[in-house]
């Protein structure tokens, strides 16, 4: 008797032992506040605690119809503000449903695929080459794709432009593809942005989420080659932009410039936080971005329940190898003033 093999099981065995687990993110805040009934204030998620004031209106007439899946009307909108050619820009439904496209794209298609990614750093680039079937390589040199944060999360580092070439230069010349996410740079330092950067190696993402204080409207975008940008516009889900983030990105873009003005501001209140930590004893990473890297110098589950008690949520970062570290996003003056007498309660 011939005995078949049992798929399912099989199937069973490599969901177990080979399937990655999601990624940790901050922005509980909703969450909590629904399990609580309290207003907890939520340092944990990273976006502008002064963005520019827009009006934007999305006709309910809009929801009637699907939309337009070309995204011809907003490319040409970002293409303007970009000065790229809308064939070089895709869109997403948030940034990390571009980067699971890119990698599905890029590493999904070959077999034996590396990418390489520095530590600590955003975990949805490992995870989403890993569901991509890619592993990753210790030596950059070898890695298909090179993905690289800036400024990087948690540690809010900004890498100048002229060092982002030089990275692009090396990793062209070892046939790889140079992935920088630059989620956070309208908040950091717009001037080292390679968005303009025209190279068949380079791919960047862009995201209006952060910059604009819009986490409830996914919406992300890229720049890249023209042949990569095609394929990863026919990879995506067919009408991933919704009508209503859609015509909030349409009208956002408009108001770009304005965000030198929260720089300004986060820059302020981010020397203020980093002074009241490091006054309390918390080493704080020079920062770049709109969140600190603060490590207590223990393990900081403790730190982080004492706040939580106090109604405050910080972004505990043992999920990214930091199990000494919080991540404090930068929020307005009241709310961080707030924050640093009950970090001096709980510290002592």
């Amino acid at each position: 008797m011939t005995v078949k093999p049992n798929i399912l099981e099989n199937k069973r065995i490599f969901m177990a032992v080979d399937f990655p687990k999601k990624v940790i993110h901050g922005g509980t805040g909703k969450l909590q506040r629904e399990k609580t009934q309290k207003n907890v204030l939520d340092f944990s998620a990273s976006v502008n605690p002064f963005p520019p004031g827009i009006g934007w209106h999305c006709d309910t007439t809009d929801l009637a119809a699907y939309p337009d899946d070309t995204y011809a009307a907003l490319k040409d909108r970002i293409g303007s503000v970009f000065s790229r050619d809308p064939e070089e820009i895709c869109v997403g439904n948030g940034s990390i449903e571009i980067i699971r496209v890119f990698c599905s794209v890029v590493l999904g298609r070959a077999g034996g695929s590396r990418f390489f990614t520095d530590t600590p750093t955003f975990g949805e680039y490992e995870l989403s080459a890993s569901l991509a079937g890619a592993q990753r390589t210790e030596k950059p040199e070898n890695a298909g794709v090179r993905f690289i944060c800036n400024p990087n999360n948690p540690t809010g580092t900004l890498l100048p432009r002229a060092e982002l070439l030089d990275l692009l230069a090396d990793t062209k010349q070892q046939g790889g593809i140079l992935f920088c996410d630059e989620a956070f740079i309208a908040l950091a330092d717009d001037r080292e942005s390679l968005a303009g950067v025209r190279d068949t190696n380079l791919f960047v993402l862009h995201s209006l989420t952060k910059s604009f204080a819009v986490p409830g409207l996914r919406f992300g975008f890229g720049f890249g080659d023209r042949e990569l940008v095609e394929k990863i516009e026919t990879a995506r889900s067919p009408w991933c932009v919704n009508a209503y983030a859609e015509a909030f990105a349409m009208e956002a873009l408009l108001h770009l410039d304005e965000l030198a003005g929260s720089r300004r501001k986060i820059e302020r209140e981010r020397g203020r936080l980093v002074s009241g930590m490091t006054g309390l004893g918390l080493l704080c990473t020079p920062p770049s971005a709109n969140f600190i890297l603060a490590d207590y110098g223990r393990d900081v589950a403790p730190l982080c329940e004492g706040l939580a008690k106090k109604n405050i949520l910080v972004r505990n970062c043992t999920s990214f190898g930091l199990p000494t570290c919080i991540r404090i996003a930068v929020r307005r003056p009241e709310e961080n003033t707030q924050l640093l007498e009950a970090l001096g309660s709980c510290v002592r």
